[in-house]
């Protein structure tokens, strides 16, 4: 057996049997929010004036005066000291699908010499990273470096704790130095105010009393876990964060016998571990289990405003790692980390809230609550009509290309999904003769939604898990974002195609009461245009179904494969106008991360070329050759001692069939190599993207298609990589 595979085999037995005793017991409610600033610690460290700015600026949205900062930043820093914080840092979220950080110390000198700890109100508001080092689609050039985080006091500041030190950490958004966005925060923070005001016009013509409506999020969090020994024993897995060749296990998933399952003792450590960081840090976490592959997991919390979601679930991931490391694991998050089984997502539950304590998607007990529940649902339903390319392009990325329409993910087509119950409610109110409404049409807004029988309430919809876009009874699941995403950029395009929907009905609206309309009946005869418009996106069968693809391009709907024909969309006439009416992007804002985003897909798949080609030419045709040295000896020496061909026809067959696979790999990493090279060449980030999408990925399949068939054939002792079997089941 090769070494390296044998003593990673080896390490996990000795893994499995440390105990990590990290993991104290405590209820959660002990220790919640114990490193967060916030609540009972702003109250306790802050003057009342400073905690009246504070709290002002994070529920109404409003700047915070200089001078408050430094009152502010003065019992943030005795708060982080007292719990042995030494250095602060703005944490922030760069287009490179991590966060970043940079540490400084309370410590300094003064004039004198004297040593003191600091922390002035300028270092909370803003710092200055090299934006330049950062991606930013051409926006800031090699020598153009200067760049500016800044203060975001809707999400309280935390200390992380890493191996013996402490950081306070403030989150903040990344911009260039003439303004533009250049993280992921940015543009979410700025699509959660145009919601908010667009929603709240269209509530009032329910509620006067509604101020705020608040985008709600609820994610579910995916992901693998294996022995670290076996992870680095794989180059793939721990260049690209996935397997790039490797045969399916005999046993699988097809027994359906890990899901929900027992959860292993040795991840069941690691689950409490990560989930006590996490409380600490306020993540409130309420879920765990088996998913559906072997070695598969997932984690889910309470719903919180979309942009604590964000900055929580980007946080979690990092804590994962990091205390994936204390027990000897592996996290995988790329969305297809192994070939043959369920991939991993991320589906993100978004609802709307108001300030009055009412879910918008949410349906009423009364006539008129269950109109503002149908204003909502179906300008929602709208929104991903009009703008299901944007969606597609919001959750399109190099790892998630291998999930999407892989029968185990929502496809590339978007689609909406509601259940037969409120399909019947919309088809009642579009079948409506030419529009008209009278008072006595409110007996259809009579929802019975709910459905007693003892002990059980029935929901009024089936759940479609192959829907991409799916209600589930007070919220939207957008089923399609990949595990590995920042949730961010599926849910500032949500927020935006929202809002624009919503203030486009408001004008409708608007203007047939002008006509001298009733509110209501004016409200529904836009909710019936907007219904018989959007009937092309609503879809309740199997979207994995061949038939569902030939149905959906007769509906005129996209089916976007790959990332590169995704994100065209992005730089489009009518998304330039989109984000930019808004606010939520400049052009040149919107043309940057367009490049930004073809780049990234770039390097991943020149990542993986390069790897796929050295495990080839370095791991697999080394050991072939051996073996087919092997085979060549064998029927040498029958040869010798006289036996007829036909007496060692067996050995013959194998060595021509190891043979043509050596061949055919090394024919193909050589096609993939010169294609790469040819890639390079190219300018344009488009054009580079679309050729490594074309004509370099495409010859992963026909690579890994031979290095699997010599894994199967070749004596197990002499392959030199941690198999399936052994990835997926040993822990």
């Amino acid at each position: 057996m090769s070494s390296f595979r044998f003593e990673s085999i080896e390490n996990v037995d000795a893994h499995s049997k440390m105990q990590i005793n990290s993991y104290n017991g405590r209820k959660v409610t002990a220790i919640f929010g114990s490193n967060v600033f916030t609540g009972a610690a702003l109250r306790q460290y802050l003057t009342d004036e400073a905690y009246k700015s504070l709290t002002k600026s994070i529920q109404g949205g409003t700047k915070i005066e200089r001078k408050m900062a430094e009152q502010i930043a003065a019992g943030m820093k005795t708060w982080a000291e007292e719990r042995g914080a030494t250095h602060f840092s703005h944490w922030f979220q760069p287009l490179t699908g991590t966060t970043a950080e940079k540490h400084d110390s309370f410590f300094t000198l003064k004039s004198d010499g004297t040593a003191i700890e600091t922390f002035e109100g300028d270092a909370l508001i803003q710092q200055e990273p090299d934006a330049s080092s950062f991606p930013n689609g051409g926006i800031r050039a090699t020598f153009e470096a200067r760049g500016y985080t800044a203060w975001d006091p809707a999400s309280p500041a935390f200390i992380i704790e890493t191996a013996q030190g402490k950081t306070l950490c403030i989150p903040t958004i990344f911009i260039a130095y003439n303004g533009e966005s250049l993280d992921y925060k940015a543009p979410l923070l700025k699509s959660i105010e145009v919601l908010d005001k667009a929603a709240v016009d269209v509530c009032h013509y329910f509620d006067k009393n509604v101020s705020k409506v608040t985008a709600t999020l609820g994610w579910e969090q995916e992901y693998f876990v294996i022995d670290e020994s076996i992870a680095n024993a794989r180059p793939d897995i721990v260049m690209c964060g996935r397997t790039l060749i490797g045969h399916t296990p005999a046993k699988g998933q097809q027994l359906e016998d890990h899901y929900f399952g027992s959860i292993p003792e040795r991840v069941f450590a690691f689950m409490q571990d990560f989930e006590q960081e996490s409380y600490k840090l306020g993540i409130p976490l309420r879920t765990r289990h088996n998913e559906v592959a072997p070695a598969q997991f997932e984690c889910a919390p309470i719903f919180e405003e979309v942009n604590i979601a964000v900055d929580h679930n980007t946080l979690l991931m990092d804590v994962m790692n990091k205390v994936a490391k204390r027990h000897k694991l592996k996290v995988l998050f790329h969305e297809k980390p192994f070939a043959g089984v369920n991939g991993s997502g991320k589906h993100n539950n978004w609802s709307l809230a108001t300030d009055t304590g009412i879910n918008l998607l949410g349906p009423g007990k009364t006539p008129r609550t269950n109109l503002l529940f149908l204003t909502f649902f179906v300008n929602a339903i709208k929104a991903v009509h009009d703008h299901a390319d944007l969606l597609r392009a919001a959750i399109a990325s190099a790892s998630n290309d291998h999930r999407l329409g892989a029968n185990e993910a929502p496809p590339a087509i978007m689609s909406v999904f509601i259940g037969t119950y409120l399909t019947s409610v919309l088809d009642e109110i579009e079948e409506r003769v030419n529009g008209k409404f009278s008072e006595q049409d409110e007996v259809i807004l009579k929802l019975d939604i709910h459905k007693h029988i003892p002990e059980l309430m029935m929901d009024n919809t089936d759940r479609n898990r192959t829907s991409p876009f799916a209600f589930t009874g007070n919220k939207f699941e957008f089923r399609a974002v990949g595990s590995s995403a920042n949730c961010a950029s599926s849910m500032s395009t949500l927020n935006t195609i929202m809002a624009a929907t919503l203030k486009q009905f408001k004008v409708e609206v608007d203007a047939k009461i002008e006509k001298g309309e009733k509110k209501e009946i004016a409200i529904l005869q836009i909710l019936r245009d907007y219904i018989k418009a959007s009937r092309n996106i609503l879809f309740e069968g199997d979207n994995y179904s061949e038939a569902w693809a030939k149905e959906a391009e007769k509906r005129g709907l996209s089916n976007f494969k790959t990332t590169p024909e995704a994100l065209e969309v992005l730089i489009k006439k009518d998304t330039l106008k989109l984000f930019t009416d808004l606010g939520i992007y400049s052009e040149r804002e919107l043309h940057a991360r367009y490049e930004i985003v073809m780049e990234e897909y770039v390097k991943k798949v020149q990542i993986e070329a390069r790897i796929l080609g050295y495990l080839c030419t370095n791991h697999v045709l080394p050991v072939a050759i051996q073996y087919q040295n092997t085979l060549i000896e064998n029927v040498r020496g029958l040869k010798e001692v006289g036996l007829k061909p036909s007496s060692y026809k067996a050995q013959l067959n194998l060595l021509e069939v190891v043979s043509g696979h050596i061949q055919e790999i090394n024919d193909n990493v050589e096609a993939m190599i010169g294609e790469r090279k040819k890639a390079n060449k190219i300018e344009h980030a488009r054009d580079r993207a679309f050729a490594y999408c074309n004509n370099v990925k495409t010859l992963f399949d026909k690579i890994r298609y031979h290095a699997d068939k010599l894994e199967l054939i070749i004596d197990d002792k002499l392959w030199p990589m941690p198999k399936y079997r052994e990835l997926l089941f040993l822990r």
